[in-house]
């Protein structure tokens, strides 16, 4: 019996969470803009009948934002986060098994609920997030996880379905496929297009009748996979325990340019902080620190970049440990005169923390103190908000921060900004 997977989808995540809590935005076009306010990374429907693209740098549609009228905001990682966890706590509700695929987006397995009407309970699904959140989804049903991605994307297209569509025991599924270019099917990346288009393979439908031998030798077993799920044989299933990352990044453009080694200090202190909390929230440690910063290459300027990796005699995710080694690293590679515009950590070599290696030259006297220091600040940054205790080597001014001067206020997690109804 084939199993029954739902891709419930928040439509434009970002800019939903901002209408959430302001209704004045109910009919009006709205963006959201990326770090430092630089590029449109989210834009309402309104906003994309005007064929403003993704990446848009802002200032090349002033002009239109004051046109139309458009609501325009930086980036909120805060509430973005908090509500994306509201959303999938009500899914889990709903399903035994869920997968979240990413901030705006979750898998859940509906095989218990065959003797019910899935459209219906899609659409009680659908009411009750709206009712808890204020956010609206999309849901598509299907008999794999392609599928399921499918019927989301003809539900975004076609709205006379009540934003709910169910593909299972449609009668011409064959039709709807042919709907799907080729680089909107899941798992179907830039490349692969180009090739399948020069075998003149346009659409869904017609990957879908290739022939297994044919796919198996130029796409790999991964692209068989797809072309089963396309014919409704579930091959993909539920990750509900996502694998640790492999490398774990933190790194931003500085909302000025830096000019001086002590502001690099306190930036790269407060990025490797980060990282560290990212390892510690995988039970992971590292075992290899890379600290790199660089000039504006789009600025005509002298010109910069550099990069050093520091191998650390036992694998950790000690925030006062690694923001020694960043320091440390930041302090050979910088030099003075140019006008910096980023900086970043990168942490690979990743173990479990669990299942460290032990050096018997290990120099660090600390670290069974530390581990639990840094278990009561991850506790009380978790439960006060971030940056709630911080290292004092990541400063307090912090003037080089990223710029977020159109910010809404953080509604569900800071008390000083939650809404306030009065009578």
């Amino acid at each position: 019996m084939n199993k029954i997977f739902a891709l419930v989808d928040c439509d434009n995540f970002y800019a939903s969470c901002e209408r959430a809590f302001n209704p004045s935005l109910a009919n009006r076009p709205v963006i959201v803009l990326s770090n430092n306010d630089g590029c449109v990374i989210a834009r309402s429907n309104e906003v994309k009948q005007m064929k403003v693209p993704l990446g848009e740098p802002y200032f090349k549609c002033r002009d239109l934002v004051e046109k139309h009228n458009i609501a325009v905001f930086s980036s909120n990682y805060e509430l973005y986060g908090d509500m994306s966890r509201r959303v999938m706590e009500i899914l889990a509700g709903f399903a035994l098994d869920i997968e979240i695929y990413s901030i705006d987006e979750a898998f859940l397995e509906l095989d218990g609920f065959r003797h019910q009407n899935l459209d219906e309970y899609a659409a009680e699904i659908r009411r009750y997030v709206l009712q808890g959140t204020g956010l609206p989804v999309t849901i598509g049903i299907g008999s794999s996880k392609t599928l399921a991605k499918v019927a989301s994307k003809y539900a975004k297209k076609n709205r006379q379905s009540g934003a709910v569509f169910n593909i299972v025991n449609h009668p011409d599924i064959d039709h709807l496929l042919e709907g799907i270019p080729v680089e909107d099917i899941w798992g179907v990346g830039r490349q692969y297009d180009k090739f399948l288009r020069r075998h003149g393979i346009e659409n869904a439908r017609q990957l879908k009748y290739a022939q297994d031998k044919w796919v198996k030798k130029h796409m790999t077993v991964v692209g068989l996979r797809t072309v089963w799920e396309l014919r409704g044989k579930s091959c993909l299933e539920l990750d509900q325990a996502p694998a640790p990352k492999k490398g774990i990044c933190t790194s931003r453009s500085f909302g000025r340019p830096i000019e001086t080694l002590a502001e690099m200090r306190e930036a790269i202190a407060e990025y490797a902080s980060r990282a560290a909390e990212k390892c510690r929230q995988q039970h992971s440690a590292a075992s290899i620190m890379q600290v790199f910063l660089t000039t504006n290459r789009f600025k005509e300027e002298p010109q910069y970049f550099n990069c050093i990796q520091i191998v650390l005699p036992t694998p950790t995710n000690d925030t006062l440990e690694l923001v020694r080694y960043a320091c440390r690293g930041i302090e050979k590679i910088y030099r003075p005169n140019y006008h910096y515009k980023k900086a970043g950590i990168f942490l690979t070599d990743i173990v479990d923390s669990d299942n460290i290696q032990l050096n018997l030259f290990d120099n660090y006297p600390y670290r069974e103190k530390s581990q639990k220091l840094m278990r009561v600040m991850d506790q009380l940054n978790s439960r006060y908000g971030s940056k709630t205790v911080q290292v004092a080597a990541a400063g307090t001014r912090k003037e080089w921060a990223m710029q977020r001067n159109m910010k809404s206020n953080n509604f569900t997690t800071n008390w000083n900004e939650i809404l306030i109804v009065k009578a």
